[in-house]
């Protein structure tokens, strides 16, 4: 009975440490996959840890953009101003394709926010194509800032 018990936290050891880990780039993962991994992140900022889903946003953002945003604490702190907090820990969120050509898509995002406002982003995610471990992955160029779509009472 003490090895069934064992080996079950074990297993649940294993399983929150597999869940807190960061999903990366690959040429697998389609644009609108790449927008709803950021957002799924960003609906569940503060788990498992402090601030992982802007951690998990960042792993997708295109080198470009990362030299805009400056280094991860300077984005964390970006996704935590006035401009983008709607974004943390929002309640539910809907992603339309609004163009797409062979390098470049982008989408529409509306999020209903903590205090049950909606909010609209143009999001825009490229191909990488230099040399190196994101050669081919999509990656997200820009979001822009919100549009206040009113309340959802």
């Amino acid at each position: 009975m003490k090895k069934i018990i064992s080996y079950t936290i074990f297993i649940l050891l294993n399983i929150s440490v597999v869940s807190a880990e960061l999903i990366k780039p690959s040429i697998e993962i389609e644009p609108a996959k790449v927008v709803n991994i950021q957002l799924s992140g960003l609906m569940k900022n503060d788990n498992p840890s402090k601030n992982h889903g802007i951690k998990q946003t960042w792993e997708f953002a295109h080198p470009a953009n990362k030299k805009y945003t400056g280094p991860l604490p300077k984005f964390i702190n970006l996704l935590q101003s006035e401009s983008y907090k709607m974004l943390l820990n929002h309640l539910d969120n809907e992603i339309t394709e609004v163009f797409k050509s062979i390098n470049r898509y982008g989408f529409e995002v509306t999020i209903l926010a903590l205090d049950k406002k909606y909010y609209k982003f143009q999001w825009v995610v490229e191909k990488y194509y230099e040399d190196g471990p994101l050669k081919d992955c999509w990656l997200t160029t820009s979001v822009s800032n919100p549009i206040s779509l009113g309340s959802s009472i």
